[in-house]
């Protein structure tokens, strides 16, 4: 009977003291991508014109996956995804608009990073040059893209509500 609930016990004590998944994901995940943790979770900017609305999902320690979309009734207006990814020291904000760029991603690379804010930037691109997202509270963030467009400085800003 002792060997049984020794036994028993050993067991409790192996399986209560075993790392989760998730403990190793988080111990694991890339330093870089870190700092856009803040970002995951469902975001919506409702106006008059119609609904944006942005979602941000862990995939693993070096990658998030990213989709947004702007509905005008029914209708969706845009769309694209978005694939933020750290490989080596460098993160990655690769977009895919659908009917753009012969629907293949372009990638804006971190230029700089802040607490609160992440700037990515491909001076290459026809518009926008430059992608940030700023952090305003655990539940709001504003997003902004600006660049040149038709030869004049453009900038469109997006307060961005959590709802997931």
């Amino acid at each position: 009977m002792y060997k049984k609930i020794t036994f028993l016990v050993l067991i409790t004590i192996f399986v209560s003291c075993k790392k989760t998944d998730s403990d190793d994901s988080d111990k694991n995940e890339k330093d870089k991508i870190k700092t856009a943790r803040w970002m995951q979770g469902q975001w919506e900017n409702k106006s008059t014109d119609g609904t944006l609305t942005e979602t941000w999902k862990k995939v693993n320690d070096s990658t998030y996956n990213g989709q947004s979309f702007f509905l005008k009734g029914k209708d969706t207006i845009h769309y694209e995804t978005i694939v933020l990814q750290q490989i080596e020291d460098q993160l990655s904000y690769n977009a895919n608009v659908r009917g753009q760029n012969q629907d293949k991603p372009v990638a804006f690379l971190l230029t700089e990073t802040k607490e609160n804010q992440l700037v990515f930037e491909n001076p290459k691109h026809d518009y926008p040059q430059k992608i940030s997202y700023t952090k305003v509270s655990k539940d709001s963030l504003v997003a902004e893209i600006s660049g040149i467009q038709s030869g004049q400085p453009s900038s469109e800003k997006y307060i961005m509500i959590r709802t997931k």
